[in-house]
């Protein structure tokens, strides 16, 4: 077991070079929301913005679009026509990582949809991260699994994972994580105090940060955002969850001493982000 902190995270840093642009730093594609969830895509694009990573493009239905483009202008958008994700976008071969699953429901449409974006990002190996309604398509269609692509990210709660894991005793519940991100080349964020992050290798990540305070709607929705974007930037799918997790449980105790554990919602996360970033980059 490795604990995740400062001391884990900073030699995996990436720096910005002086005369970069954004195009060198990452184009991320994030599927979430629907006509009856829009704020769910408004918290995963606003923290993908704050993850360092040069383009965020959202696809999405018109209502959850004109939330976001009210709040984070700087986010590209991509219409999706019907009432829930039903329409895969083109030319996904800009896209450096896709975040998919917030606030998406799991009508027929996106069923299929997912289905299809699963298996075209395979087959041109972007990396994923799969979150909330995306991984219980999964649940409840396991033969998606072999889509995923490898150097995934998944990231579930424990009502996700029992899902994702049906009929696992308690004794076998390590054992059986650890085979699923074998089989999948994937890397499984299982969310809670003291955030576990399991590896294809086998080794196990316990998470340094955060508290009873980020227990909250939308908690989940700001750490897919980030971690997709840390995955678009360039970071592996290790790195990028391990400084997600630790990024985002640190906002969220930021948070907690200045505003109690009561007092701060999902949406505060996103502007406290910096906070973990200024950490680790302090000399």
């Amino acid at each position: 077991m490795t604990t995740i902190d400062p001391a884990f995270l900073r030699p995996r840093l990436k720096r910005r070079a002086a005369d970069s642009n954004k195009g060198d730093y990452g184009h991320l594609l994030i599927v979430a929301g629907c006509q009856a969830m829009p704020g769910a895509a408004v918290l995963a694009t606003g923290a993908a913005l704050r993850s360092g990573c040069g383009l965020v493009t959202l696809h999405s239905t018109e209502r959850a679009l004109q939330a976001v483009v009210n709040q984070f202008p700087s986010a590209m958008l991509s219409t999706n026509p019907d009432f829930c994700f039903s329409l895969v976008p083109e030319w996904l071969n800009r896209f450096a990582a896709i975040a998919v699953g917030p606030g998406l429901g799991t009508a027929p449409q996106t069923v299929g949809a997912i289905s299809l974006l699963l298996m075209r990002a395979r087959d041109l190996e972007i990396p994923m991260v799969l979150d909330a309604d995306a991984l219980n398509i999964l649940a409840a269609h396991p033969e998606l699994r072999e889509c995923i692509p490898a150097g995934s990210v998944l990231t579930p709660h424990l009502g996700e994972l029992k899902r994702l894991l049906p009929s696992v005793s308690d004794a076998r519940w390590a054992e059986a994580i650890r085979a699923l991100c074998w089989q999948t080349g994937s890397v499984l964020v299982a969310k809670g105090f003291h955030t576990e992050i399991y590896l294809p290798s086998g080794e196990r990540l316990v998470n340094s940060t955060g508290g009873p305070g980020l227990a909250k709607g939308g908690s989940g929705d700001v750490l897919t955002g980030l971690v997709g974007g840390l995955l678009a930037r360039g970071y592996n799918a290790a790195d990028a969850a391990a400084l997600g997790v630790w990024i985002h449980g640190y906002a969220g105790d930021r948070l907690t001493e200045s505003r109690t554990e009561e007092a701060f919602d999902s949406r505060d996360l996103i502007d406290a982000l910096h906070d973990g970033f200024a950490r680790l980059y302090a000399d």
